[in-house]
């Protein structure tokens, strides 16, 4: 599989055609990461660390939790001095509103609450001229229910009138705000008796654009589509497609581009809003971690996270839709049971492959990545 990933990336370059290359050369593409660390601490410290991976944006986190219509201020606080940090080296901020799944706004009252926080943020932080609406809504652990009882896709539907009331509200404030709605998962069971209920993309793709079509509004309510192409697990790497299932990894790019075709009557922007593979922790770096990595993730060297990043970035900007890839995170999480996923370890001291995909990643952002020799 490794063999597999570094030859798409080569192929992208030297003027083979695959499914994933698109023309002649990479578009622009803005390259990030999901990074909160920037609000708890040393900002500008955090975004320098950032602007040194090679990354053009942040994505800052703000959780809503009912009957919350505006952030605590030190949630403001902190938001507002990361993105100030994120400016200052150049780095886009984002935010991400979303809530975990017991909170999900099923009513009138609870979704207007949900709108009305998102454009508080908006008001309070002006950095912010891109919003995420939602995260992995397909998923038990952030939207419930995901059924009805006659085993219905319930959450598709409660999240598009979520994703249209919030759209509207934040396009009332500022129509120059980019709005990204989907955030998926990039699996799911589609079973409504599984112990841990959740729906494949593919699946609540098709029942979100039924939703957009019974509403009569004109156009869908996102700007960016986004979502969440994890491998299944570490050693996958980003260049296997799922051709055969209802799975949705960066390789899937034409099934992607087919389903939102199908959905919203035409290709829609897109955001590969999280990708990351765990990186084995050597002993000099043990001291900064704690607990046991599971033997599921299947965790990789920095090098071949880093032949992995680079293959992933290659295929997004040779991917005419994708705007945006985002790397999850910037720094490893201390807990191994979590994720080992950035480009620094856990003390924030660059892993071997930083320097490489650093400069993969400020190549897409320029444009200069090419897809046929």
């Amino acid at each position: 599989m490794r063999r597999a990933s570094v030859f798409v990336a080569i192929a992208c370059v030297s003027g083979v055609v695959f499914a994933g290359c698109g023309g002649s050369g990479g578009h622009r593409l803005l390259v990030g990461a999901v990074e909160d660390a920037a609000k708890w601490g040393d900002a500008p410290g955090k975004m320098a660390l950032a602007k040194d991976a090679g990354f053009g944006a942040i994505v800052l986190s703000a959780v809503w939790t009912p009957p919350a219509t505006a952030p605590t201020p030190d949630v403001l606080a902190g938001l507002e001095n990361a993105a100030r940090a994120a400016k200052a080296v150049g780095i886009e901020p984002i935010v991400a509103v979303y809530c975990f799944g017991r909170d999900a706004p099923l009513s009138p009252q609870t979704r207007q609450e949900f709108a009305d926080f998102s454009v508080a943020v908006l008001k309070a932080v002006p950095e912010f001229r891109t919003i995420e609406l939602g995260n992995e809504p397909n998923s038990t652990l952030f939207w419930q229910p995901q059924f009805g009882p006659n085993g219905s896709d319930a959450a598709a539907t409660a999240y598009f009138q979520l994703l249209a009331e919030s759209y509207d509200a934040v396009k009332s404030w500022d129509s120059g705000i980019t709005v990204v709605g989907g955030s998926l998962t990039a699996r799911g069971a589609d079973d409504p008796e599984a112990s841990r209920k959740s729906h494949s993309p593919t699946t609540f793709i098709a029942d979100l654009g039924a939703a957009w079509q019974a509403s009569g509004r004109k156009s869908p309510p996102f700007d960016v589509f986004s979502i969440h192409p994890y491998p299944e697990y570490s050693s996958i790497g980003p260049a296997l497609a799922h051709p055969r299932t209802t799975s949705l990894g960066i390789a899937d790019y034409d099934k992607l581009e087919t389903l939102l075709t199908e959905a919203f009557g035409a290709p829609q922007p897109v955001a590969y809003g999280e990708f990351g593979e765990d990186t084995i922790v050597p002993a000099d770096e043990a001291h900064a971690y704690a607990g046991t990595e599971p033997p599921t993730t299947h965790a990789v060297t920095p090098s071949a996270q880093g032949d992995d990043y680079n293959v992933a970035i290659h295929l997004a900007a040779c991917q005419p839709l994708v705007r945006m890839l985002l790397f999850f995170h910037v720094s490893d999480e201390t807990q191994l049971a979590a994720l080992q996923t950035g480009l620094y370890w856990a003390d924030d001291r660059p892993k071997p492959d930083r320097k490489s995909v650093a400069t993969t990643a400020e190549a897409a952002q320029r444009g200069k990545l090419s897809c046929h020799a």
